[in-house]
């Protein structure tokens, strides 16, 4: 059974809407949503770890699932280093929201996946972490660490 190592990702909370005090006018308000998951013991044989065409369309399939919309994609393949008969791939999907980017190391069986979501308009947080989930279980990885940030933009009005 693979071992996971992850960091808990509340739910968070909706920024406050009407300030009450001058304090909290200039105070940052939560904009976005960023999640990571460093993966590792992933199997090197595992089609997205070497095959661009095969995660891009992973990718944009999960982007779609989960109702984000993609504005953008680029994927690119590594050659082998010398030594290695394997080489990762890099790729990033746009989107309306923000981003998701993946970047793989077959050599290592190491994945780093990264979905930022803005949430000025909509709340896009949970979307962002059925993303990342999808696409953690598809690398099937023996070990994951992960992390959520709540982005915080300062109110230009109070600058």
């Amino acid at each position: 059974m693979p071992s996971t190592s992850t960091t808990p990702s509340a739910p968070m909370p909706a920024p406050t809407s009407t300030p009450s005090s001058s304090w909290e006018a200039a105070r940052p308000r939560h904009h976005g949503t960023h999640l990571t998951a460093d993966l590792a013991g992933c199997a090197a044989s595992h089609p997205w770890m070497t095959q661009p065409d095969t995660l891009r369309a992973a990718c944009l399939q999960a982007v779609a699932r989960v109702g984000l919309q993609t504005v953008g994609e680029r994927f690119h393949g590594f050659e082998p280093a010398q030594g290695h008969q394997t080489a990762g791939v890099t790729g990033v999907v746009l989107l309306a929201e923000s981003h998701l980017a993946v970047h793989t190391w077959p050599e290592l069986g190491v994945v780093t996946l990264d979905v930022f979501v803005c949430n000025l308009l909509s709340d896009n947080a949970e979307r962002a972490q059925m993303l990342l989930d999808q696409l953690v279980a598809g690398f099937e990885p023996q070990q994951q660490a992960r992390q959520a940030i709540r982005r915080a933009i300062p109110d230009a009005a109070s600058t």
